[in-house]
């Protein structure tokens, strides 16, 4: 029997999963973040809560990959079956391992991915497992000039088409990342479903969330003339016009993905 000291800390969920499901997140980790990995001598990233089937973490190794070739993954469940399923998937580079939020691994990971896992949860729980998580991840370090692991929490539609996240360092949360397969968006506040569990219930009047998600469809809307030419241009004009009043972080290369990603003290939720 498993002691009450080593026991997994966190409930099981759901574990929905399915291939590809994660391939926005990954690529902009792999964009942001690949400069951290490649700078490491053991570039180690946790796949914490990646449900039912192994697809992400073994997508999240082969994407990390094509930016830093020395990228290990390990898969974290929480569910003993789901890990003894994902086995046979193992390789090298990629292990799994039984566990939750204390991530059951000796490194301090430069990477915890987490996505689709706290939305289960309730909002009250989520400021104690982000600062669970980003105490395990590695730390910055000034002499090299390393801002430390990455925790990337968010939640995603079923087959990834839709997407938010927040990304946060040893310190706490940074940003926001909103992402959308443009074909699909009939307006950005659709992306509001797909909140992360910080956020989803503070999209009401009088929170910062939703007053950026107004302030972006009436961008959008303004926007409307530069449809002609596509929606991508037309979303490049939209985020563009939002610089104006947001602390938007990225630049053109992403927004063409289909990406904004905006500083968290903007859109942390009041009191």
């Amino acid at each position: 029997m498993t002691s009450r000291a080593t026991r997994p800390v966190g409930t099981v969920t759901r574990g929905t999963t399915n291939p590809n499901r994660l391939r926005r997140m990954d690529r902009w980790i792999a964009a942001t973040h690949g400069a951290e990995l490649r700078r490491a001598a053991d570039p180690v990233a946790v796949d914490l809560g990646y449900g039912a089937a192994p697809w992400t973490a073994v997508e999240l190794l082969h994407r990390l990959r094509t930016v830093a070739p020395r990228a290990r993954v390990v898969g974290v469940e929480i569910e003993p079956a789901r890990v003894a399923a994902a086995l046979p998937y193992e390789r090298a580079g990629l292990v799994f391992r039984h566990g939750g939020f204390e991530i059951p691994i000796r490194q301090r990971p430069l990477l915890v991915r987490a996505a689709n896992v706290l939305r289960q949860y309730e909002e009250g729980d989520v400021a104690d497992v982000w600062e669970r998580l980003c105490a395990r991840l590695a730390p910055a370090d000034p002499a090299t000039g390393s801002r430390g692991g990455l925790l990337v929490e968010g939640t995603c539609d079923e087959i990834g088409r839709r997407h938010v996240w927040v990304a946060l360092g040893p310190e706490g949360a940074r940003t926001v990342t909103f992402a959308t397969r443009l074909g699909s968006l009939e307006c950005p506040s659709d992306l509001a479903e797909r909140l992360p569990k910080a956020l989803i219930h503070r999209n009401v009047p009088g929170e910062p969330v939703h007053a950026f998600l107004r302030d972006f469809d009436r961008a959008w809307a303004a926007a409307a003339p530069y449809a002609s030419y596509g929606a991508r241009q037309r979303w490049i004009r939209a985020v563009r016009d939002l610089t104006a009043d947001w602390p938007v972080t990225d630049g053109p290369v992403r927004w063409r993905q289909g990406e904004v990603t905006v500083r968290w003290e903007a859109l942390a939720p009041r009191g």
